[in-house]
C-alpha cells in the first residue's frame, strides 16, 4: 500500500480504480503561412465555436441550479469577445503565423499576466484564460476530448483540470478526483464544491503508473491510498456507508421546521461570501442568510466596487433568497483579507483584537469605503435589517 498526501477541498471518501486523465497533446505549426486570410476565418470560426460551447455549459448550469458555476462559462464567453485578446491574436496571424500559434501566444501572454498578479484570487484567473486557449486549439485541431475520462466509474485523477473539462465530466463514472496541481481559489475547486465530489489537488506525487490501480481517497485526511490493505478498506468503506446513510437522513429533513425535541424553534443560517453561494443555500434547505460577507465583494475585485456593482451583488442574493432574511454585514477587512488598493498594511492575525476593530480601521483609513457601502439602497420588499431602504451593519 502507498500513501499520498494532498490539500483536500471537498471531504468524502471514494473507493473505486483510478483513471489518469490525459490532456490532449497539442502540436503547432510554427511555420509561415501565406494564406492570412484562410487563417483568420479559422480563428474567428473556432472563436465563435467556442464561444457557443462556453454558452452551452451555462446553460447546463443554469439548469441543473448552478447559478454560481454557470457565472465562469459566462465570464468565459465575455473573455472571447475582449478586443485586446482578440486583436492580439489577430496581429500574429496578420504577422504570417497560423491561427494555432497565434491563440497559443496571444493566450498565453493574458495568461502571464494574471500569474504574476499578487492577488491570489487573480493569480488563479490565469487558469481560465488556459482553458480558452485549450478549447481554441482543440477546435482548431480538430482534438477529441470526448473519450479522455473512460467508460467506467473511476477515481480520475490528472495533473490539473480547466472549468470546461470539470463540467463536461459524466458525472455517473466520477467517484471522485485528485489533481497534481490546483488551489483553492480555482474555479475547479468551486466546481467540485458544488458537484460535492470527494476532491484532493495538490497530490504532487500524481503518476502515470496509477493507471488501472484500486485506490481509496480519504479527503477527510487528505489522503490517497493506492492499492490499500483490506483493514483499510474495511475501515473507510464503513465510514463511506456512514456519509451516505447520513446525507439521505438529511435530505428527509428538507422542508421541515428546525424543532428541538422539547419544543423550542431554531433557526438555521448559513454565512455566504456573495451571490455564488445562494445555490447552496437553497439546496441546503437555509432558512436564510445570518451573516453576508460583503467583504468578498471586494477581495473579488481588482479594484474598489462601484456602488453598482455592490447593488447589483446584494440585490441578486436578496432576490435569489426572497423571502427569506439576509443579513449584510458591512466589509471586514483587515488581518489575513487583504486587498492592495486599500493600503491598509499588513496585521497580525494572531493577535486578539476587540468585535468591530477591523471594521473600524477601514472606517478611520478610507472613510469614503464605509460611506460608500454603507449608502446602497435595497428593494424595499426585501429589506434584509435595519432601516428602510438601508442595510444592515454588524
Amino acid at each position: 500500500m502507498q500513501t499520498f498526501k494532498g490539500t483536500k477541498i471537498v471531504n468524502g471518501i471514494a473507493i473505486g480504480k483510478i483513471k489518469i486523465y490525459k490532456a490532449p497533446v497539442y502540436d503547432i505549426n510554427e511555420e509561415l503561412i501565406s494564406d492570412v486570410a484562410g487563417e483568420l476565418d479559422r480563428f474567428e470560426a473556432a472563436r465563435v465555436k467556442v464561444q457557443e460551447q462556453q454558452n452551452a455549459l451555462y446553460d447546463k448550469e443554469m439548469a441543473a441550479g448552478r447559478k454560481d458555476t454557470a457565472g465562469i462559462f459566462e465570464a468565459h464567453a465575455m473573455m472571447l469577445d475582449d478586443e485586446d485578446l482578440v486583436d492580439s491574436c489577430k496581429e500574429l496571424i496578420g504577422e504570417m503565423h497560423t491561427a494555432e500559434y497565434a491563440v497559443r501566444e496571444g493566450f498565453d501572454a493574458v495568461a502571464k499576466q494574471f500569474s504574476e498578479m499578487e492577488d491570489e484570487y487573480f493569480r488563479a484567473r490565469s487558469a481560465d484564460v488556459v482553458d480558452l486557449k485549450n478549447s481554441m486549439l482543440d477546435v482548431l485541431l480538430g482534438n477529441d476530448t470526448e473519450s479522455l475520462q473512460g467508460t467506467e466509474p473511476s477515481i480520475l485523477v490528472a495533473n490539473d483540470l480547466a472549468p470546461s473539462e470539470t463540467v463536461k465530466l459524466d458525472k455517473s463514472l466520477l467517484l471522485g478526483l485528485v489533481t497534481k496541481l490546483g488551489s483553492s481559489n480555482s474555479h475547479t475547486a468551486i466546481l467540485a464544491r458544488s458537484m460535492n465530489w470527494p476532491t484532493l489537488i495538490q497530490c504532487h506525487n500524481v503518476s502515470d503508473d496509477w493507471d488501472g490501480k484500486f485506490a481509496i481517497l480519504d479527503a477527510y485526511n487528505s489522503c490517497l491510498y493506492i492499492e490499500p490493505d483490506q483493514y483499510l478498506i474495511d475501515e473507510l468503506s464503513a465510514k463511506q456507508a456512514e456519509d451516505r446513510a447520513r446525507e439521505a437522513k438529511l435530505k428527509e429533513l428538507k422542508g421541515q421546521p428546525s424543532v428541538t425535541k422539547d419544543g423550542q424553534t431554531v433557526r438555521l443560517y448559513a454565512n455566504i461570501g456573495g451571490p455564488k453561494d445562494i445555490a447552496a443555500v437553497l439546496e441546503n434547505d437555509a432558512e436564510g442568510v445570518g451573516l453576508f460577507r460583503s467583504e468578498f465583494v471586494y477581495l473579488n475585485s481588482k479594484t474598489e466596487p462601484t456602488e453598482e456593482e455592490q447593488f447589483k451583488a446584494y440585490k441578486q442574493v436578496l432576490e435569489g433568497l426572497a423571502p427569506k432574511l439576509v443579513i449584510i454585514r458591512t466589509c471586514d477587512i483587515g488581518a489575513d483579507k487583504t486587498i492592495d488598493y486599500m493600503h491598509l498594511g499588513k496585521e497580525d492575525k494572531n493577535l486578539p483584537q476587540p468585535q468591530g476593530f477591523l471594521q473600524e480601521a477601514v472606517t478611520c483609513t478610507a472613510p469614503g469605503i464605509s460611506i460608500r457601502q454603507s449608502r446602497h439602497h435595497v428593494p424595499d420588499d426585501n429589506q434584509p435589517l435595519g432601516s428602510p431602504g438601508m442595510q444592515g451593519d454588524s
